[in-house]
């Protein structure tokens, strides 16, 4: 790990200043993909400015047509908080799978959604759920947020500092995991709005994305048979050594089936 000036400030606009005044300044939320990084000399940012004592970044607010999660808002109290369950269980069930507890209990969403890993979970929901990222200077909608592969459309010094999911009629998330990791090798998020059906697919592609064709399907009729005979083409998909492109285009028709199904109990 090559050396660094810590910072620690206790407002959004302290640490947005800090950030772009330093020559790599990075931002620090959970640390579970950029302490790693440092470790492996594959980041060296010359400041790190930890999130950590910004309180407005911590609130989680349930209601009747929204949740709102903010960014420094860890995934296990996000999996454990009844206003979420109630509102969007799926949601809360999503947040209860991402990696081990260890990692749930240090892992943020802010910093998840920034990462952008390409087996991240929950950009399956934000694009699933039609959700809105609130930043230090605008709000993205999640269809113009992630662009490619840890790549999103956050500029030099922006700060996620919320998420706001809308409260659908019924939704399920499944993913067919990494057995080590956790990480979902094919991960599908089905959102009901009542006539309006949104599918995120994460783990599959270089960064989230939605499958229209199922979306056009379930919004004919929400039932699992609508999307298990969508053969989804397997171009610009995922090749490693976890599963082939074809066989992730075999998985989101699976775990789409899945969710749909989850969502129906």
């Amino acid at each position: 790990m090559h050396a660094f000036e810590y910072h620690r400030p206790s407002n959004v606009k302290d640490a947005v200043a800090l950030v772009l005044k330093k020559e790599e300044g990075r931002y620090l939320a959970g640390g579970q993909s950029l302490v790693q990084a440092m470790k492996l000399r594959l980041s060296s940012p010359t400041d790190l400015i930890d999130l950590n004592a910004i309180g407005d970044l911590k609130a989680l607010k349930a209601e009747s047509n929204a949740v709102t999660i903010g960014a420094m808002v860890r995934h296990a109290e996000v999996a454990a908080s009844s206003g979420v369950r109630k509102a969007i269980p799926a949601l809360a069930a999503l947040a209860g799978i991402i990696g081990d507890r260890q990692v749930r209990h240090m892992g943020t969403i802010g910093g998840s959604l920034a990462n952008n890993d390409p087996a991240a979970d929950y950009p399956a929901a934000v694009l699933g759920l039609g959700a809105t990222i609130v930043t230090s200077k605008r709000k993205i909608e999640a269809d113009k947020f992630f662009k490619g592969l840890y790549e999103t459309a956050l500029e030099p010094g922006e700060l996620i500092t919320a998420v706001s999911f809308p409260v659908p009629k019924r939704a399920a998330y499944m993913k067919f995991k990494n057995p080590a990791s956790r990480f979902a090798i094919v991960g599908v998020f089905v959102a009901d709005f009542g006539g309006k059906v949104r599918v995120g697919v994460t783990g599959a592609g270089p960064c989230a994305f939605r499958q229209a064709d199922m979306e056009k399907a379930l919004a004919a009729k929400f039932a699992p048979e609508s999307v298990a005979s969508i053969k989804v083409k397997a171009d610009g998909l995922n090749n490693d050594l976890h599963a082939s492109p074809e066989y992730r285009a075999h998985l989101i028709t699976v775990m789409a089936k899945r969710a749909v199904e989850a969502a129906l109990k």
